[in-house]
């Protein structure tokens, strides 16, 4: 099996495991965080849809710049329903699919840059920076994004074995 063969078996799963996800969060809450210093369950549910869109990232450029100098800051789109989210989030699903799928073993080995205004801030091979990045980065926020709809008394789902409102995957 290859590195891009083990790669897209991995993000198939997280992939499915984050729509499941995602399709849980009421409309009426995206702004409901859970404390001050929190992010809104809209913003996590946001951040969740776009991240699979560093996939493409990764792959088709050397580096990126988070905050370019001279440039302006990255503003979010605006979600304002649930049907929005998951057409964001599967454009992009399908997109990252697409780019990790094309992609070689020999490329995905090839160093790729975070910059912060121009300054490297890390450098790793792809597909490092896939599984860190994309693949473990929305592991992460998903995870986060089960204690928003735990505290909301929303069904948490069934991910890596059952949850207490699923009991089958």
């Amino acid at each position: 099996m290859t590195l891009k063969q083990v790669l897209l078996q991995e993000f198939d799963v997280e992939s499915a495991h984050t729509r499941k996800s995602l399709e849980r969060v009421p409309e009426d809450k995206l702004g409901w965080k859970p404390h001050e210093k929190s992010a809104t369950m809209g913003w996590l549910a946001l951040h969740l849809a776009q991240i699979p869109f560093w996939a493409n990232e990764t792959i088709s450029k050397e580096a990126i710049d988070i905050a370019p100098p001279g440039a302006p800051p990255y503003t979010p789109p605006a979600i304002k329903s649930r049907k929005e989210l998951l057409e964001l989030f599967d454009k992009n699903a399908a997109a990252a699919r697409e780019a990790i799928s094309s992609t070689t073993d020999e490329h995905l080995g090839k160093p790729w840059t975070l910059l912060h205004g121009g300054k490297a801030v890390l450098t790793l091979p792809r597909f490092a920076v896939l599984r860190s990045f994309v693949f473990n980065h929305s592991v992460h926020h998903r995870a986060q994004l089960g204690v928003y709809l735990r505290l909301n008394n929303i069904p948490v789902p069934a991910i890596y074995g059952p949850s207490a409102d699923e009991a089958v995957m």
